[in-house]
């Protein structure tokens, strides 16, 4: 198969460096500007907290696409799939297999608004982020990648991360699934970013006010048919047990400066803290 991953950030980069290191598929990353360049200069660099290695990548821009790919992965945020789907519209048809692991939990249902391929849904449990261009840091052992809907589909991603020697689950309700890893990403995401703290010092310091933004976002889950409420004392179990100085991939873009996810992971959630929460990091943004 040829794949395509876009976004070689902490998902996508672990991603193309395991596929390409394990697997016999035809692997390409999409990224840009000198994280892009580093890495078509002196492969990808993962480091591990037991191990480091350096992979040579086939990474490219975008707009420097020439084949057909059997399967998309989306890493990239979540207001960038729009565009990455449209950049790479003619290099897919209808038997294409797409999937996004962005945040959130309505990108695929975005994909199938906007295309015509077959896509699964999915998410994946991992700690990791850009620590400098060229080099993705994963932290913990936290890794999974869940993901079903259609089953051939299902099938041949299962194989690809068993290929590689990643952990992965099918579950049958794999909406539900998302909204478990949702509950906790949402949360914390939004919770160290507003304080500008780490998961572990947000569950030392201010475990009752997450507790109420993860009800809050159980509730609103509730609300829309899917039940997560065991999930609430899960994430926090979660939290105790990631390393202390962990974050989230939206509070690095806010304290980087840059464009964060701000309306998929903090506002979308339609309840009265966290819109007090978003409303508070709108004006910060």
């Amino acid at each position: 198969m040829t794949i395509a991953i876009i976004g070689l950030g902490g998902i996508g980069g672990y991603l193309l460096a395991n596929f390409t290191k394990n697997t016999n598929h035809k692997i390409v990353g999409f990224a840009r500007g000198k994280h892009l360049e580093r890495i078509q200069k002196d492969g990808i660099k993962i480091i591990e907290d037991d191990s480091n290695y350096i992979v040579d990548v086939d990474a490219r821009e975008l707009k420097d696409i020439d084949t057909y790919f059997d399967m998309v992965i989306f890493c990239t945020k979540s207001y960038d799939l729009g565009d990455a789907l449209k950049t790479i519209s003619k290099s897919i048809d209808k038997k294409s297999i797409l999937i996004s692991f962005s945040n959130g939990v309505n990108n695929n249902d975005r994909l199938r608004e906007l295309s015509d391929s077959i896509v699964l849904d999915g998410c994946i449990y991992i700690l990791s982020h850009i620590e400098e261009v060229g080099v993705i840091r994963k932290k913990g052992k936290v890794f999974a990648g869940v993901f079903g809907g259609d089953k051939d589909a299902t099938v041949l991603l299962s194989s690809i991360f068993e290929e590689a020697s990643l952990r992965y689950k099918t579950p049958s309700d794999i909406k539900t699934a998302i909204w478990k890893k949702y509950i906790f990403i949402s949360a914390f995401a939004t919770m160290t970013s507003v304080y500008n703290k780490s998961i572990g010092y947000i569950y030392e310091h201010h475990k009752d006010e997450v507790t109420n933004i993860l009800n809050e976002i159980a509730q609103f889950a509730s609300d829309k048919g899917i039940d997560i409420s065991e999930e609430v004392e899960k994430a926090l179990v979660t939290a105790s047990k990631v390393p202390y100085d962990s974050s989230t991939s939206m509070h690095l873009d806010f304290q980087n400066k840059k464009q964060t996810e701000l309306d998929s992971l903090t506002g979308y959630v339609d309840k009265p803290l966290m819109q007090k929460m978003y409303n508070l990091l709108k004006n910060r943004d």
